[in-house]
Protein backbone atom coordinates (compact mmCIF):
# COMPACT_ATOMS: atom_id res chain seq x y z
CA UNK A 1 0.00 0.00 0.00
CA UNK A 2 2.92 2.46 0.83
CA UNK A 3 6.36 3.09 -0.06
CA UNK A 4 7.56 2.45 3.57
CA UNK A 5 5.41 -0.07 4.52
CA UNK A 6 5.67 -2.78 1.31
CA UNK A 7 7.43 -5.90 0.97
CA UNK A 8 10.77 -4.06 0.67
CA UNK A 9 10.58 -2.71 4.56
CA UNK A 10 12.13 -4.87 7.55
CA UNK A 11 10.41 -5.77 10.30
CA UNK A 12 12.07 -2.57 11.93
CA UNK A 13 10.26 -0.28 9.61
CA UNK A 14 6.98 -2.00 10.09
CA UNK A 15 6.90 -1.77 13.84
CA UNK A 16 8.15 1.97 13.61
CA UNK A 17 5.19 3.04 11.43
CA UNK A 18 2.88 0.38 13.43
CA UNK A 19 3.51 2.55 16.41
CA UNK A 20 3.15 6.42 14.59
CA UNK A 21 -0.01 5.24 13.69
CA UNK A 22 -0.80 4.90 17.16
CA UNK A 23 0.50 8.07 17.71
CA UNK A 24 -2.01 9.37 14.83
CA UNK A 25 -4.54 8.05 16.49
CA UNK A 26 -4.24 9.53 19.68
CA UNK A 27 -3.50 12.51 18.61
CA UNK A 28 -6.51 12.61 16.65
CA UNK A 29 -8.84 11.77 19.68
CA UNK A 30 -6.97 14.71 21.59
CA UNK A 31 -7.71 17.05 19.10
CA UNK A 32 -11.37 15.97 18.99
CA UNK A 33 -11.71 15.86 22.57
CA UNK A 34 -10.20 19.70 22.58
CA UNK A 35 -12.41 20.95 20.19
CA UNK A 36 -15.38 19.73 21.97
CA UNK A 37 -14.76 20.29 25.50
CA UNK A 38 -12.67 23.43 25.31
CA UNK A 39 -13.86 25.39 22.51
CA UNK A 40 -16.54 27.76 22.36
CA UNK A 41 -19.80 26.83 20.16
CA UNK A 42 -19.76 28.27 16.83
CA UNK A 43 -19.12 27.70 13.23
CA UNK A 44 -15.67 27.58 13.17
CA UNK A 45 -15.67 24.81 15.77
CA UNK A 46 -17.98 22.97 13.60
CA UNK A 47 -16.33 23.56 10.63
CA UNK A 48 -12.81 22.47 12.39
CA UNK A 49 -14.36 19.68 13.77
CA UNK A 50 -15.51 18.84 10.41
CA UNK A 51 -12.58 19.00 8.50
CA UNK A 52 -10.60 16.57 10.96
CA UNK A 53 -13.29 14.10 10.73
CA UNK A 54 -13.07 14.35 7.34
CA UNK A 55 -8.79 13.13 7.89
CA UNK A 56 -9.82 10.46 10.22
CA UNK A 57 -12.46 9.02 8.39
CA UNK A 58 -10.25 9.16 5.32
CA UNK A 59 -7.18 7.84 7.42
CA UNK A 60 -9.18 5.31 8.98
CA UNK A 61 -10.31 3.67 5.54
CA UNK A 62 -7.06 4.07 4.07
CA UNK A 63 -5.44 2.06 7.07
CA UNK A 64 -8.00 -0.47 7.04
CA UNK A 65 -8.88 -1.10 3.68
CA UNK A 66 -5.74 -0.59 1.67
CA UNK A 67 -7.32 -1.70 -1.68
CA UNK A 68 -10.56 -0.18 -1.72
CA UNK A 69 -11.71 2.15 -4.36
CA UNK A 70 -12.88 4.84 -2.97
CA UNK A 71 -10.21 6.42 -0.83
CA UNK A 72 -6.92 6.06 -2.57
CA UNK A 73 -3.34 7.05 -1.04
CA UNK A 74 -3.62 10.34 -3.18
CA UNK A 75 -7.11 11.34 -2.29
CA UNK A 76 -6.19 10.95 1.07
CA UNK A 77 -2.81 13.41 0.91
CA UNK A 78 -5.20 15.68 -0.87
CA UNK A 79 -7.85 16.03 1.68
CA UNK A 80 -4.99 16.48 4.42
CA UNK A 81 -3.32 19.21 2.47
CA UNK A 82 -6.94 21.06 2.02
CA UNK A 83 -7.75 20.05 6.00
CA UNK A 84 -4.79 21.33 7.37
CA UNK A 85 -4.92 24.69 5.55
CA UNK A 86 -8.33 25.23 6.75
CA UNK A 87 -7.42 24.48 10.49
CA UNK A 88 -4.35 27.09 10.04
CA UNK A 89 -6.95 29.14 9.08
CA UNK A 90 -9.75 28.51 11.89
CA UNK A 91 -7.27 27.86 14.85
CA UNK A 92 -3.37 28.14 15.73
CA UNK A 93 -3.44 24.64 17.42
CA UNK A 94 -2.58 22.81 14.10
CA UNK A 95 0.98 22.50 14.02
CA UNK A 96 0.56 19.31 16.18
CA UNK A 97 -1.44 17.31 13.21
CA UNK A 98 1.35 18.92 10.57
CA UNK A 99 4.19 17.29 12.75
CA UNK A 100 2.63 13.98 13.31
CA UNK A 101 1.11 13.42 9.77
CA UNK A 102 4.28 14.24 8.35
CA UNK A 103 5.23 10.74 7.77
CA UNK A 104 2.14 10.47 5.95
CA UNK A 105 3.43 11.99 2.79
CA UNK A 106 5.94 9.43 2.44
CA UNK A 107 3.87 6.85 3.21
CA UNK A 108 1.41 7.23 0.71
CA UNK A 109 3.21 9.66 -1.25
CA UNK A 110 4.82 6.12 -3.51
CA UNK A 111 8.22 8.12 -4.96
CA UNK A 112 10.03 11.22 -3.45
CA UNK A 113 8.60 13.57 -5.97
CA UNK A 114 5.09 12.98 -4.91
CA UNK A 115 5.84 12.90 -1.79
CA UNK A 116 7.53 16.34 -1.70
CA UNK A 117 5.25 17.89 -4.25
CA UNK A 118 2.14 17.11 -1.59
CA UNK A 119 4.29 18.15 1.69
CA UNK A 120 4.96 21.72 -0.40
CA UNK A 121 1.35 22.15 -0.80
CA UNK A 122 0.78 21.50 2.70
CA UNK A 123 3.11 23.57 3.87
CA UNK A 124 1.84 26.31 1.45
CA UNK A 125 -1.88 26.02 2.63
CA UNK A 126 -0.42 25.89 6.35
CA UNK A 127 1.00 29.14 5.17
CA UNK A 128 -1.52 30.78 3.42
CA UNK A 129 -4.40 29.76 6.28
CA UNK A 130 -2.33 31.33 8.86
CA UNK A 131 -1.38 34.57 7.39
CA UNK A 132 -5.19 34.83 6.45
CA UNK A 133 -6.17 34.60 10.08
CA UNK A 134 -3.51 36.96 11.28
CA UNK A 135 -4.36 39.69 8.50
CA UNK A 136 -1.48 39.52 6.33
CA UNK A 137 2.20 39.38 7.10
CA UNK A 138 2.68 40.41 10.51
CA UNK A 139 6.00 40.34 12.48
CA UNK A 140 4.79 37.52 14.66
CA UNK A 141 3.73 35.39 11.80
CA UNK A 142 7.75 35.48 10.21
CA UNK A 143 9.48 34.93 13.56
CA UNK A 144 6.83 32.47 15.01
CA UNK A 145 5.03 30.30 12.18
CA UNK A 146 7.13 30.89 9.23
CA UNK A 147 10.31 29.78 11.03
CA UNK A 148 8.58 27.10 13.18
CA UNK A 149 7.03 25.70 9.76
CA UNK A 150 10.35 25.75 7.76
CA UNK A 151 12.07 24.11 10.38
CA UNK A 152 9.77 20.97 10.93
CA UNK A 153 9.09 20.44 6.77
CA UNK A 154 12.70 20.92 6.66
CA UNK A 155 13.27 18.25 9.04
CA UNK A 156 10.52 16.10 7.76
CA UNK A 157 12.12 16.04 4.26
CA UNK A 158 15.48 14.55 5.26
CA UNK A 159 13.78 11.79 7.45
CA UNK A 160 11.56 10.93 4.37
CA UNK A 161 14.58 11.10 2.15
CA UNK A 162 17.11 9.39 4.61
CA UNK A 163 13.90 6.80 5.05
CA UNK A 164 13.29 6.01 1.02
CA UNK A 165 16.85 5.45 0.93
CA UNK A 166 17.02 2.90 3.37
CA UNK A 167 14.01 1.30 2.44
CA UNK A 168 15.14 1.32 -1.34
CA UNK A 169 18.69 -0.13 -0.06
CA UNK A 170 16.45 -2.97 1.96
CA UNK A 171 14.41 -3.87 -1.07
CA UNK A 172 17.93 -4.56 -3.19
CA UNK A 173 19.06 -6.72 -0.68
CA UNK A 174 15.99 -8.44 -0.61
CA UNK A 175 16.45 -8.67 -4.79
CA UNK A 176 19.82 -9.85 -4.23
CA UNK A 177 19.12 -12.12 -1.64
CA UNK A 178 16.07 -14.09 -4.08
CA UNK A 179 18.61 -13.45 -6.96
CA UNK A 180 21.13 -15.48 -5.05
CA UNK A 181 18.76 -18.09 -4.08
CA UNK A 182 17.79 -18.25 -7.03
CA UNK A 183 20.79 -18.65 -8.71
CA UNK A 184 22.09 -21.35 -6.12
CA UNK A 185 18.59 -23.51 -7.15
CA UNK A 186 20.10 -23.21 -10.71
CA UNK A 187 23.32 -24.14 -9.80
CA UNK A 188 22.31 -26.86 -7.88
CA UNK A 189 19.85 -28.25 -10.43
CA UNK A 190 22.59 -27.78 -12.97
CA UNK A 191 25.40 -30.04 -10.61
CA UNK A 192 22.62 -32.78 -10.38
CA UNK A 193 21.99 -32.62 -13.90
CA UNK A 194 26.00 -32.96 -14.66
CA UNK A 195 25.88 -35.66 -12.20
CA UNK A 196 23.06 -37.73 -13.61
CA UNK A 197 24.92 -36.97 -17.21
CA UNK A 198 28.48 -37.98 -15.64
CA UNK A 199 26.61 -41.25 -14.34
CA UNK A 200 25.11 -41.80 -17.37
CA UNK A 201 28.21 -41.79 -19.17
CA UNK A 202 29.95 -43.99 -16.36
CA UNK A 203 27.30 -46.79 -17.02
CA UNK A 204 27.86 -46.31 -20.58
CA UNK A 205 31.46 -46.93 -20.89
CA UNK A 206 31.05 -49.48 -18.16
CA UNK A 207 28.38 -51.67 -20.14
CA UNK A 208 30.67 -50.77 -23.08
CA UNK A 209 33.70 -52.05 -21.71
CA UNK A 210 31.79 -55.34 -20.29
CA UNK A 211 28.82 -56.63 -21.41
CA UNK A 212 29.15 -54.95 -25.17
CA UNK A 213 32.87 -56.70 -25.76
CA UNK A 214 31.03 -59.68 -24.13
CA UNK A 215 28.52 -60.39 -26.55
CA UNK A 216 30.61 -59.11 -29.15
CA UNK A 217 32.75 -62.38 -28.27
CA UNK A 218 30.18 -64.53 -27.70
CA UNK A 219 28.88 -63.57 -31.58
CA UNK A 220 31.69 -64.38 -32.93
CA UNK A 221 32.54 -67.95 -31.08
CA UNK A 222 29.28 -68.51 -32.38
CA UNK A 223 29.60 -67.68 -35.73
CA UNK A 224 33.14 -69.67 -35.67
CA UNK A 225 31.64 -72.75 -34.03
CA UNK A 226 28.73 -72.90 -36.68
CA UNK A 227 31.18 -72.58 -39.33
CA UNK A 228 33.01 -75.30 -37.91
CA UNK A 229 30.60 -77.88 -35.98
CA UNK A 230 31.30 -80.62 -38.85
CA UNK A 231 34.70 -80.33 -39.86
CA UNK A 232 36.21 -79.56 -36.62
CA UNK A 233 33.94 -80.50 -33.84
CA UNK A 234 36.60 -80.82 -31.12
CA UNK A 235 37.03 -76.69 -32.17
CA UNK A 236 33.70 -76.27 -32.20
CA UNK A 237 33.01 -77.38 -28.35
CA UNK A 238 35.88 -75.53 -27.21
CA UNK A 239 33.82 -72.45 -28.60
CA UNK A 240 30.66 -73.25 -26.92
CA UNK A 241 32.37 -73.87 -23.87
CA UNK A 242 33.76 -69.92 -23.77
CA UNK A 243 30.75 -69.07 -25.06
CA UNK A 244 29.14 -70.40 -22.02
CA UNK A 245 32.04 -69.17 -19.82
CA UNK A 246 31.49 -65.16 -21.41
CA UNK A 247 28.21 -65.73 -21.00
CA UNK A 248 28.30 -66.53 -17.30
CA UNK A 249 30.59 -63.52 -16.64
CA UNK A 250 28.39 -61.29 -18.83
CA UNK A 251 25.44 -62.60 -16.18
CA UNK A 252 27.75 -61.87 -12.96
CA UNK A 253 28.55 -58.05 -14.79
CA UNK A 254 24.98 -57.43 -15.41
CA UNK A 255 23.86 -58.63 -12.23
CA UNK A 256 26.48 -56.17 -10.32
CA UNK A 257 25.79 -53.23 -12.53
CA UNK A 258 22.12 -53.73 -11.83
CA UNK A 259 22.48 -54.77 -7.95
CA UNK A 260 24.48 -52.38 -6.54
CA UNK A 261 25.62 -50.10 -8.97
CA UNK A 262 29.04 -50.20 -8.18
CA UNK A 263 31.88 -49.78 -11.11
CA UNK A 264 31.84 -54.13 -12.21
CA UNK A 265 35.12 -55.91 -11.60
CA UNK A 266 36.81 -55.15 -8.57
CA UNK A 267 35.64 -58.12 -6.85
CA UNK A 268 36.97 -60.68 -8.98
CA UNK A 269 39.90 -58.30 -9.67
CA UNK A 270 40.64 -58.99 -5.93
CA UNK A 271 41.77 -62.68 -6.40
CA UNK A 272 45.11 -62.38 -7.73
CA UNK A 273 47.70 -59.44 -9.10
CA UNK A 274 47.08 -57.15 -12.21
CA UNK A 275 49.14 -59.87 -14.06
CA UNK A 276 47.63 -62.85 -13.17
CA UNK A 277 44.47 -61.33 -13.85
CA UNK A 278 45.67 -60.11 -17.21
CA UNK A 279 47.24 -63.27 -18.41
CA UNK A 280 43.83 -65.22 -17.75
CA UNK A 281 42.31 -62.57 -20.22
CA UNK A 282 45.29 -62.83 -22.59
CA UNK A 283 45.18 -66.71 -22.55
CA UNK A 284 41.28 -66.95 -22.99
CA UNK A 285 41.78 -64.60 -25.66
CA UNK A 286 44.50 -66.50 -27.38
CA UNK A 287 42.37 -69.45 -27.26
CA UNK A 288 39.21 -67.72 -28.50
CA UNK A 289 41.04 -66.48 -31.95
CA UNK A 290 43.90 -68.40 -32.45
CA UNK A 291 45.89 -65.57 -32.27
CA UNK A 292 49.66 -65.55 -31.17
CA UNK A 293 50.32 -63.68 -27.41
CA UNK A 294 53.42 -62.66 -26.32
CA UNK A 295 53.07 -61.21 -22.81
CA UNK A 296 55.45 -59.39 -20.56
CA UNK A 297 53.74 -58.67 -17.33
CA UNK A 298 54.99 -57.28 -14.37
CA UNK A 299 53.42 -58.27 -11.19
CA UNK A 300 52.12 -54.87 -9.78
CA UNK A 301 51.00 -53.36 -6.55
CA UNK A 302 48.66 -50.72 -7.65
CA UNK A 303 44.97 -49.82 -5.86
CA UNK A 304 41.48 -50.74 -7.38
CA UNK A 305 40.73 -48.34 -9.55
CA UNK A 306 44.27 -48.39 -11.52
CA UNK A 307 44.14 -52.49 -11.48
CA UNK A 308 40.14 -51.81 -13.52
CA UNK A 309 41.25 -49.25 -15.72
CA UNK A 310 44.10 -51.60 -16.94
CA UNK A 311 41.94 -54.42 -16.94
CA UNK A 312 39.24 -52.56 -19.23
CA UNK A 313 41.93 -50.99 -21.56
CA UNK A 314 43.37 -54.12 -21.68
CA UNK A 315 39.86 -55.81 -22.63
CA UNK A 316 38.94 -53.02 -25.03
CA UNK A 317 42.02 -53.18 -27.00
CA UNK A 318 41.95 -56.70 -27.57
CA UNK A 319 38.28 -56.21 -28.72
CA UNK A 320 39.79 -53.99 -30.93
CA UNK A 321 42.24 -56.46 -32.49
CA UNK A 322 39.52 -59.31 -32.64
CA UNK A 323 36.90 -56.86 -34.73
CA UNK A 324 39.34 -54.71 -36.83
CA UNK A 325 42.62 -55.87 -37.08
CA UNK A 326 43.17 -59.23 -38.71
CA UNK A 327 46.58 -59.45 -36.98
CA UNK A 328 48.53 -62.88 -36.15
CA UNK A 329 50.52 -61.53 -33.23
CA UNK A 330 49.96 -59.74 -30.16
CA UNK A 331 52.54 -58.19 -28.03
CA UNK A 332 51.17 -56.78 -24.16
CA UNK A 333 53.63 -55.47 -22.19
CA UNK A 334 53.25 -54.18 -18.35
CA UNK A 335 55.73 -52.71 -16.67
CA UNK A 336 56.35 -50.36 -13.70
CA UNK A 337 58.08 -47.14 -14.45
CA UNK A 338 59.64 -44.15 -12.27
CA UNK A 339 56.73 -41.98 -13.46
CA UNK A 340 54.13 -44.20 -13.53
CA UNK A 341 52.41 -47.61 -14.74
CA UNK A 342 52.62 -48.12 -18.73
CA UNK A 343 50.71 -50.35 -20.44
CA UNK A 344 51.37 -51.07 -24.31
CA UNK A 345 49.56 -53.24 -26.44
CA UNK A 346 50.90 -53.64 -29.79
CA UNK A 347 49.52 -56.19 -32.82
CA UNK A 348 50.71 -56.43 -36.68
CA UNK A 349 47.52 -56.15 -38.28
CA UNK A 350 45.83 -53.65 -41.02
CA UNK A 351 45.99 -50.47 -38.55
CA UNK A 352 43.78 -47.90 -39.36
CA UNK A 353 44.25 -43.44 -39.28
CA UNK A 354 44.30 -42.40 -36.03
CA UNK A 355 42.83 -39.11 -36.67
CA UNK A 356 39.62 -40.59 -38.32
CA UNK A 357 39.02 -43.13 -35.62
CA UNK A 358 35.24 -42.53 -34.22
CA UNK A 359 34.75 -45.20 -32.12
CA UNK A 360 33.73 -45.52 -28.19
CA UNK A 361 36.03 -47.61 -27.27
CA UNK A 362 39.04 -45.35 -27.64
CA UNK A 363 36.84 -42.69 -26.14
CA UNK A 364 36.16 -44.31 -23.14
CA UNK A 365 39.88 -45.61 -22.53
CA UNK A 366 41.09 -41.89 -22.68
CA UNK A 367 38.27 -40.39 -19.92
CA UNK A 368 39.19 -43.56 -17.57
CA UNK A 369 42.80 -43.01 -17.70
CA UNK A 370 42.14 -39.00 -17.67
CA UNK A 371 40.32 -39.57 -14.05
CA UNK A 372 43.54 -41.02 -12.65
CA UNK A 373 45.70 -38.27 -14.28
CA UNK A 374 46.87 -40.70 -16.67
CA UNK A 375 47.09 -40.53 -20.87
CA UNK A 376 46.26 -42.86 -23.99
CA UNK A 377 48.65 -43.04 -26.57
CA UNK A 378 47.41 -44.58 -29.74
CA UNK A 379 50.05 -44.93 -32.76
CA UNK A 380 49.05 -46.78 -35.85
CA UNK A 381 48.99 -46.28 -39.78
CA UNK A 382 47.26 -48.77 -42.85
CA UNK A 383 49.52 -51.91 -43.21
CA UNK A 384 51.88 -51.55 -40.38
CA UNK A 385 49.55 -51.90 -37.25
CA UNK A 386 48.97 -50.51 -34.03
CA UNK A 387 50.04 -49.50 -30.89
CA UNK A 388 48.21 -48.62 -27.56
CA UNK A 389 50.21 -47.31 -24.84
CA UNK A 390 48.26 -46.71 -21.56
CA UNK A 391 49.78 -44.54 -18.72
CA UNK A 392 49.44 -44.05 -15.37
CA UNK A 393 51.30 -41.46 -13.04
CA UNK A 394 52.21 -42.51 -9.44
CA UNK A 395 50.78 -39.86 -7.81
CA UNK A 396 47.41 -41.12 -8.36
CA UNK A 397 47.90 -44.45 -7.46
CA UNK A 398 50.09 -43.62 -4.11
CA UNK A 399 47.67 -41.42 -3.29
CA UNK A 400 44.50 -43.63 -3.68
CA UNK A 401 46.25 -46.78 -1.92
CA UNK A 402 46.94 -43.81 1.12
CA UNK A 403 43.64 -42.95 0.85
CA UNK A 404 42.04 -47.22 1.21
CA UNK A 405 44.23 -47.01 3.75
CA UNK A 406 42.85 -44.49 5.56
Amino acid sequence: MTALAGPGADAFWATSLRRWNTVCWVLFAAMAVGLVAMDRPGGSKYAALALLGSVVLCYAVLDRFPGNRVVRPHGYLTVLVLALGGLAYLRSNYAALFMVTLPHYWMFGRTPRVSMGFLGLATAGTLAGSVLRQDGWTVEFFSETLVSTVIVVAVGVLIGLWAHSVVAQSAERAELIVELERTQAQLSEAHQRQGAADERERMAREIHDTLAQGFASIIVLAEAARSGVTADPARSAQQLRSIESTARENLAEARELVGSGRQPGPGRLAAGSVAQTLRRILDRFAEDTGLSVDADLEDLVCDQQTRIALLRCTQESLANVRKHARASTVGVVLVCRPYGVELEITDDGTGFVVEESTGFGLDGMRKRLAELGGRLTVTSSLGDGTRVLALIPIESMESAETGGAA
